[in-house]
């Protein structure tokens, strides 16, 4: 991934839309040297959607599955493990 400042991301935006058909291209605005965001064609946006909601579909699956199943843990319960382990 390429990594750009603000300041050559906009003097190169018609550049950046080029590449981003060909992979992502980052657009790095200095906060602590880190980039802070990705420009992606349109049809990589739309797979990683789909790999979001097919992952989210999935838990929820499961979550459905353990509560079938009765593996689950009521929220007091919960608080009260966590209270324990807190004060010792």
């Amino acid at each position: 991934m390429e990594i750009l400042n603000a300041s050559d991301a906009k003097r190169e935006f018609g550049e950046i839309l080029l590449k981003a058909q060909h992979g992502p291209v980052g657009i790095g605005i200095n906060r602590n040297g880190k980039p802070v965001a990705v420009v992606v064609s349109v049809a990589e946006y739309t797979q990683f959607e789909a790999l979001k909601e097919e992952h989210l579909k999935k838990t929820i699956q499961e979550g459905i599955a353990d509560l079938q199943a009765g593996k689950v843990t009521g929220g007091k319960a919960v608080m009260d493990k966590l209270r324990k382990r807190i004060s010792g």
